[in-house]
């Protein structure tokens, strides 16, 4: 059991290496429209699936788009932020330091148009446009993504995008939860 489950792991390791961005785009196809799905599950209470299927390969579609900038911004705001200690801008920082330092400016910066992205995607094959709980998208960003990923950027980076697009699966029972009806 020990070999197969290190077998897995060292195949999810290359195939990340190998292909980044569309292993960035496949897991969070997946692991996003799996999100939005539990949360429906759970406002509906019912285990009914909640899209048609052409609205399931939208969300895919939307969600492997969002996927190609967070792949890039989690490069990117992790380069800049040691580049910034690097230069004296920000002090020396530990591991969980840096890996707060990233998750702050990933989210202030890159969240903020991420959460406009996704809402905008959505609503172009929505009949009625929804910006109803941008708000609470907005907060999100605060007391769910800056906590979840600093513990994503405490990892390897080959195991960052897949441990984020985990989270939005987590975010989707915890939104569920809220939104009940």
């Amino acid at each position: 059991m020990t070999e197969f489950i290190s077998s897995l792991v060292t195949s999810y390791v290359n195939w990340v290496k190998a292909m980044p961005i569309v292993s960035s785009m496949i897991q969070f196809a997946i692991l996003g429209t799996l999100g939005e799905v539990v949360s429906k599950w759970i406002v509906r209470k019912s285990f009914r699936y909640p899209f048609t299927f052409l609205l399931t390969l939208w969300k895919m579609i939307v969600w492997a788009i969002l996927a190609v900038g967070i792949k890039y911004a989690f490069s990117g705001h992790s380069a800049m932020v040691a580049h910034l200690v690097e230069v004296g801008m920000l002090p020396a920082l530990n591991k969980f330091g840096m890996a707060l330092a990233i998750s702050i400016s990933l989210n202030v910066q890159f969240g903020l148009l991420l959460v406009i992205m996704h809402r905008v995607l959505d609503n172009l094959v929505e009949k009625e446009k929804n910006w109803k709980g941008m708000d609470k998208s907005m907060y999100s960003l605060l007391w769910f993504w800056i906590p979840a990923h600093t513990v994503t950027f405490l990892l390897s980076d080959v195991y960052r995008i897949g441990l984020a697009a985990l989270w939005s699966v987590a975010l989707g029972l915890i939104l569920g939860m809220f939104n009940k009806k």
